[in-house]
């Protein structure tokens, strides 16, 4: 922007967006002193001829950093619950998880289930296989991300909360 304005030709844009023509870098600077105004260029300097628009820098400066704190705010943050489960889990502990597990799917979180075997218990995978399946079917509301899968001695599955009409 103005000093830092590089050599050549630059297309001139106004601030309400007309084309003032064709003008070198000292044109486009007088042009840009005579009416208050800072130029900055919004074209890449590659192209032919470099667009520079008329703007009041402070003003234009605050409404990107505006711009940015908008998105930021507006942006929803997916955390990762882990409910970690045994081959030999009771149905009261077993409950508890679900219950608990339910509660993180309401409030918008994706949940990882972990079911890991110790020791012989790997023979038996069906059972695991079946403790996993059984706690998913009994999840309300949600949408399965990852079916589960053995990796090394851990069984792991994702579920994430089914996105509503309103897209939330």
């Amino acid at each position: 922007m103005n000093e830092l304005l590089p050599n050549g030709q630059f297309l001139v844009i106004d601030d309400e967006g007309n084309k003032l023509g064709l003008f070198d870098r000292k044109q486009a600077l007088a042009i840009a002193n005579d009416r208050g105004f800072d130029i900055l260029v919004v074209s890449p300097a590659e192209a032919k001829p470099m667009v520079a628009k008329l703007v009041d820098y402070s003003k234009y400066r605050f409404d990107q950093q505006k711009k940015v704190k908008e998105m930021k705010k507006n942006q929803q943050i997916v955390k990762i619950k882990e409910i970690k489960l045994s081959p030999t889990i009771d149905k009261h502990d077993f409950d508890t998880k679900l219950k608990n597990a339910q509660k993180f799917i309401n409030s918008g979180d994706k949940v990882k289930i972990t079911l890991r075997f110790r020791g012989r218990m790997i023979t038996h995978k069906d059972i695991g296989l079946e403790q996993v399946n059984k706690f998913i079917s009994l999840l309300q509301n949600i949408v399965v991300e990852a079916q589960p899968k053995l990796e090394g001695m851990t069984l792991i599955g994702v579920v994430t909360p089914k996105k509503d009409e309103r897209g939330q």
